[in-house]
Formats: structure tokens, sequence, C-alpha cells
């Protein structure tokens, strides 16, 4: 029973070897849309590969006659003999320039194609995408694996089918030129191809594991490297140094199996290939001093037989290089076959502006990916009036932020819907919600670029003097004036040469410049000293007049100033209402007021 069930699982693992071996060439096979649109430059390629191919093996028959007829006794044409070889070998040359140029100018903008189409992908996908992938392994994609690949399409293929072309056409003149001797090197070429398949499918097996680790070790370098400072003041770095050791040293060993296989590959193609000419040489000689063949059909047939020989080990070289490059292009194709959860509806509706009947949330329920087990949002009821300033407070965790998340479309909820102006968002193309939006997020990003690409972010085709007027309104101008090179200064990854007010401001501006529909202010002054603070307080003030805003704050500043305060807890609206309404009801907005506002105690017991 046990020897029955044994030969089952082999069966069943055969089966899945090969299906998964069909679905990976199937994957490559799907690289050709990014070659199609240069296939007149593949045409020409292929017809150089062609050229250069048979220039190749007609050096064999030049040799031949050169042997056989050039040095014979008075040959009187021996020039032209030694002048045909030059010229075939000049076409050999020339076809291979142009082999080479074309190939490796289609890997090249293949490839660029092939980065533009994966990062341009990734940029749809929504929030949810990351929580549950990590952004060092996209990186990963979009270099190593797409390098893997340009290495095939660039180089690797066309070695391939100059080899594949060589390989056959030297069989038939091997064939053409002795049948007994052609006989004896047919009898090798089975011993041959069975390593190149074996080794081949565990060079794959491994290459696919290689590219996942190291993926792994950009993904752990990247966010040690981002947290630096954070590393730092904990005095992690010794873990973190254990932690990407022991990452790389587990890409290192499996590199080394691939290695392994590889050597392996390499070292018996080559003890099968040479111990075949060995034969082969061994009976032609044989043959020569019996006068049955001449010696320049022995040596064309040893220039072929080194021919076809090489062109099998070049072929086993390339099948490993493709069988590594079939892992990269299966995760980069994984991942460009895999549909964002937020996208827009095939028959989008349209949004009205000015905003005329405002936002409502209605029986909203939703769950972040990776927190199945609790709800973000439980039945959420809420309507926002076009032109209302909302102030949004409550507890951590109490789904005041995914309320701005919802909003923005990051997600979609599970059960129920957000409507602006009556239309459900959900039918509506997500970069049209967005653009109604203006967000200044509690954690300002700032890029590594200069002050004035920093702000333009918020509207790209602003002028320079509206540059200007949104930084003074979000009281940045005088400190951007005030560094090196103004509003040409670097700031650095992250905004590193700027404070946390400074990066705040930055991020005010660039909503100012927007001058969005609907603006949604996160925490966007918690960062601020109290003179900051005031500046900027009054140029919100000015900004949100006639203007829809949803405010998440714990300053009682910003709720002051409110239309109206919603007070959340466990993902539902507890109570709303002004500031003196909900300080008389005495609730949990009012033991918040006490514990985190921190105006003075006269305005919370007013």
């Amino acid at each position: 029973m046990c020897r029955v069930t044994d030969t089952s699982s082999d069966i069943e693992r055969t089966e899945a070897e090969s299906k998964k071996s069909r679905k990976v060439v199937s994957r490559l096979w799907e690289l050709r849309r990014f070659v199609f649109p240069y296939k007149w430059r593949f045409a020409g390629a292929m017809v150089a590969l062609v050229v250069a191919s048979g220039s190749m093996l007609m050096i064999g028959q030049a040799i031949k006659l050169l042997l056989d007829n050039g040095f014979s006794a008075g040959s009187e044409n021996l020039d032209q003999y030694f002048i045909g070889l030059m010229g075939v070998v000049a076409l050999l040359a020339g076809a291979s320039f142009s082999r080479y140029y074309l190939v490796s100018w289609i890997g090249e903008r293949v490839i660029a194609d092939i980065r533009k189409a994966v990062f341009n992908h990734i940029l749809k996908f929504s929030p949810s995408f990351f929580e549950v992938t990590r952004t060092g392994e996209v990186l990963s994609r979009l270099t190593t694996d797409t390098t893997l690949i340009q290495t095939v399409i660039g180089s690797s293929v066309s070695v391939a089918l100059r080899n594949m072309l060589s390989f056959v056409g030297g069989i038939g003149l091997l064939i053409y030129t002795s049948p007994k001797l052609s006989g004896m090197v047919l009898l090798v070429v089975p011993l041959i191809v069975v390593p190149i398949i074996v080794f081949g499918r565990q060079v794959r097996k491994l290459s696919r594991a290689n590219q996942d680790s190291i993926a792994n070790v950009s993904a752990r370098a990247d966010e040690t490297i981002r947290s630096i400072q954070t590393a730092q003041a904990y005095t992690h770095e010794g873990y973190d140094r254990r932690f990407f050791a022991a990452d790389v040293e587990t890409s290192f060993a499996i590199a080394l199996k691939r290695i392994r296989a590889r050597a392996w590959l390499t070292a018996l193609v080559i003890l099968l290939i040479f111990g075949a000419i060995d034969l082969v040489l061994w009976s032609g000689a044989k043959d020569v001093v019996n006068g049955d063949m001449s010696p320049g059909t022995l040596a064309s047939f040893v220039f072929y037989a080194i021919l076809v020989a090489g062109s099998l080990g070049s072929l086993s070289e390339v099948w490993g290089e493709l069988q590594r490059a079939a892992g990269a292009s299966e995760r980069l194709l994984d991942l460009l076959h895999q549909e964002p959860e937020i996208r827009a509806p095939e028959h989008p509706e349209t949004l009205s502006s000015p905003l005329k009947d405002g936002i409502s949330f209605n029986g909203v329920r939703f769950h972040y990916p990776s927190r199945q087990d609790a709800a973000a949002l439980k039945n959420l009821d809420l309507e926002i009036k076009p032109g209302e300033t909302v102030a949004i407070v409550g507890p951590s965790g109490a789904g005041k932020t995914t309320v701005f998340q919802m909003l923005l479309r990051f997600y979609d909820p599970q059960a129920g819907d957000i409507r602006i102006d009556g239309v459900n968002i959900a039918n509506v193309d997500p970069s049209a919600v967005r653009s109604l939006t203006g967000l200044v997020p509690q954690e300002p990003i700032i890029f590594a670029d200069t002050a004035m690409n920093n702000i333009l972010y918020g509207r790209p085709n602003a002028t320079e003097q509206e540059v200007h007027e949104a930084a003074r309104a979000a009281a940045a101008y005088d400190f951007i004036m005030d560094l090196p090179e103004g509003f040409q200064t670097q700031f650095g990854e992250r905004g590193m040469k700027l404070s946390g007010g400074q990066k705040q401001r930055i991020a005010i501006a660039r909503a100012i410049l927007k001058d969005p529909e609907l603006l949604l202010l996160d925490e966007a002054t918690s960062a601020l000293d109290a003179e900051s603070e005031q500046l900027v307080q009054s140029a919100l003030e000015n900004l949100m007049q006639d203007r829809t805003t949803l405010v998440i704050a714990h300053r009682l500043a910003t709720v002051l100033n409110a239309d109206r305060i919603v007070v959340m807890d466990e993902g539902r609206v507890v109570t709303q209402g002004t500031h003196e309404e909900l300080m008389k009801e005495g609730g949990l907005y009012a033991k918040l007021a006490r514990l985190q506002f921190d105006t003075g105690r006269e305005a919370l017991t007013a």
C-alpha cells in the first residue's frame, strides 16, 4: 500500500511540476506584448542573426576548400580562397554588429517599458495592498527582477537563437560531410540534453527562491534605513545588523545551491561534449591515414563538431539564465496581473462642482484587510452640508482617520455607502473623487526635492507667484526665504532639513495651492509651536471660508471654530453638537476636552 501511495505522490508531483513549467513558459511568452511595438527592429535582428549563423557555417566549407584545393601543388587559386574566407569573416562581423546592437536596443527599450508599466500599475493599488506587501519587495521587483529579464531579452534570447541555428545547421553539415562520424556525434546528444533538463528545472526553482530572498533583504534594508532615527534612538543597531545579516546569509545559501546546480550542469556538458569530440577525432584521423577521408573534410568536420558542441554548451548556459529569469518574470507578471481593489467603474458617474447636497455616510461598516477581526467603522451615519466645517473628535482608534480614508476612496466599505451630492462614490472614478479634496495629514509627507516643487505637488501647473502666495498663507514664506537657496533649496529625503512645524506648514501650503472643494485636516496644526499655530490657524480659517471642511482635532482652538463637532468612539458617532452643547452634556466629549485639549481652563468651562 505504501508503494502505491508513493507512486501516486510521485505522479502528482510530476504533473504539478509539468503544469508549473508550462505556466512559466506561458508567462515568459506574455512578455511578447512588450516586444511587439518594436517588431521591425526585432525582424532586423532576426535577419542579422540568420546571416551571422550562416556566415559561421560557411567558414567550415571555406576551410575544407583551402586544405583540399588551396594547398595542393601548383594551385593558382590560393589567393582567391583566402580572399573568399576574408569576405565571409567580414560578413560575419557586420551581421554580428547588427544583431548585437538591435537586440541590445530592444532589451533596454523593453525593460524601460516594463519598469514603467509596473510602476504605473503599482500607483493604482490602494493602501490595502501595501498593508500586506512590503515596499522593499516591490522595489526589488522594479530593479532586480527587471534586470534579470533585461539579460534574457537583451542577450540570452539572441544567444539562444544563434546557437540553435548554429546547432541545427552544424548537425546538417556534419551529416553532409561524414554520415559515419555524424552518427557517433548524435549518439552523445541525448546524454547531454538530459542533464540540461534535469538541472535546468532545479535552477528555476532555486532562482525563484533566490529572488524572493533578495526581496526580503531589500525590504529589511529599506525599513531600517527609513527608520534610522528610531533605530539609533533605541540603540537597536546591533539587532538590526543581526537580522539583516541573517537575511543576507539565507539569500547567499539559496544562491549557493543555484550556483552549485549550474556548475554541475556546465561540468557535465563540457565532459560529454569534449569526450565526444575526442572520440570523433580519433576515428576521423584513422580514416585520413587509411585514405578514406581527405584532410579538408576532417578539418571541416572538426570545425562543425566544435561549433555544434559550443552551441550546445552555450544553450545549457542560456537555459540556466532563462530558468532564472522565469522566476523573475513570473513575479513581475503576477504583479501586473493583480487587479487593484479600488478602480474606476466601466461607466463612471460624474460629480458636480461646487458641492450642492453635501456628503453622507450611510450605514458604513469597514474592516481593514489586515484586521478582519475588528471593525474600524460600525454602521456609521454622518451628514456634512456644503460649506460646513465639521470637527471629528474621539479617543485613539475611534475611526476618525478611517473616515478620511473612506472619503478619499482609499478603501471601499463592506456595507453601506458614501455619497457626494447623492452620488455613490463607488460609482465614480477614484481620481475624480480625490480631485475635489485637499489633504493635510498628521504626519506630513515631504519629498526629496526643492521647496518650490514640494508646494507645486498640490497643483503642478501653478505659477511661481501662486506658490509664493500659498507659502505666505501657510506662514511658510519667511522661513523658506531664510534657507540658503530660498524656494530652490533641497529639503533632503523626507524633509530631513526641516523641523516638524516647518514640514506641517509646507503641507498646508500644498493644500492651499490646490484650492480644493473639500478640505481634510488631520491634526493639521499638531506639530506647530504656539506662534506658528496662530499664524496657520488664521490662514486655515480664511481657507475654510465657503468651503466644506472636515477636521480631525485634539486642539480646542480648531474645535471652537467648527460649525459642528462629531464625537466618535469604536467606529460610531456617539453624539454631535457645538462645543457649548457637548460640554453641558458632560459625556465623552467633556472627558476628552479635560484630558486632551490644551487651551485654558476658562475655555473648557465656558
